[in-house]
């Protein structure tokens, strides 16, 4: 009787909690009706939220209840059905096309989600996701967000994974990688991991992983060469492939599109210094441009080469 009676004070706290967190004050009696209750076991299960770090402010009088406010930490949270689809598909969108500043985070917390997710979400999920097409944009090849969340939790777990793997000259082998850690780097993700049958660390793109496979194994853990996953594979990248360094004076005002491109230097209030670097040359071009401003690029030369040929095709596409 007693684990009935527990489980039913436990059902009763998550209903308390899922009614406190829509952004309203809500009267005792109120939950006291909503939830069959007194309003005395309204108060002691407010006092329970409370111990388990969730934020209650009481209000007295005869217009006075309970409502959720903002705390020092971050409680875990209640979501209906379509909140979680919702949070889950905004993750995805994050995850696919990495936002600068939260590109490891939205992965960590897609992982989350996905895990706890129940089967009936995950098929919504997966069918709004395979039904809609972002336009085509400069953001770099697309990514499936469940290889990520699942390369996430291998990550967090310690787990080895099994994948099949593209090369640059197109050839496909098949992979056992104890993964380190999930880098974003520009347009692209990267898996930092040590390669079982290379026995070295590699540095794989995501959009040429396929048939992913968690192995249930326990790796053992290992720190990459310099101890700095991020750092690690920056400089393995820019040693492997040309890297083009830009120096552009711009002709407006610094703005996040503007932060985005690199470290920036105010000149005046309607100009100011970027140094930037990319891959291609096509990829600069097409960032400054999109910037809808007056620039003058002083290095590299290529550059400058390039936006001529540019200038010209769009000259005479316009007639």
């Amino acid at each position: 009787m007693s684990g009935i009676l527990g489980f039913m004070s436990e059902s009763r706290l998550l209903a308390l909690l899922s009614l406190l967190q829509t952004p309203r004050e809500w009267p005792g009696g109120e939950l006291a009706e909503r939830l069959g209750v007194s309003r005395r076991t309204v108060r002691r299960d407010v006092e329970r939220l409370r111990d388990l770090g969730y934020p209650v402010e009481a209000t007295m009088g005869s217009t006075g209840g309970y409502r959720l406010v903002a705390g020092t930490a971050m409680p875990p949270l209640l979501l209906d059905d379509e909140e979680a689809v919702a949070i889950t598909v905004g993750l995805s969108t994050a995850a696919r096309q990495p936002v600068r500043g939260i590109e490891e985070a939205s992965v960590r917390a897609l992982a989350k989600l996905e895990q706890v997710l129940p089967a009936r979400l995950r098929h919504r999920v997966r069918s709004l996701g395979s039904a809609t097409e972002p336009m085509p944009g400069l953001d770099g090849p697309r990514l499936d967000p469940g290889l990520l969340a699942t390369l996430a939790m291998a990550v967090r777990g310690g787990e080895r994974v099994r994948f099949a793997y593209r090369a640059n000259d197109g050839k496909v082998s098949g992979r056992l990688v104890d993964p380190h850690r999930l880098v974003a780097a520009g347009r692209r993700w990267y898996l930092l991991g040590h390669d079982l049958d290379r026995d070295d660390w590699r540095i794989f793109r995501l959009d040429r992983v396929s048939e992913l496979l968690a192995t249930g194994a326990r790796i053992v853990p290992r720190e990459p060469p310099g101890g700095d996953a991020a750092a690690y594979v920056a400089e393995q990248l820019y040693s492997a492939e040309p890297t083009y360094e830009a120096v552009v004076t711009l002709r407006c005002a610094v703005t996040e599109p503007v932060r985005a491109l690199g470290e920036v230097t105010p000149l005046n209030k309607g100009a100011c210094r970027v140094r930037t670097h990319a891959d291609t040359l096509d990829w600069l071009a097409f960032r400054l441009l999109a910037l809808g401003c007056e620039f003058e690029v002083h290095d590299p030369p290529e550059l400058v080469a390039r936006l001529r040929t540019l200038a010209g095709r769009l000259t005479r596409a316009a007639g």
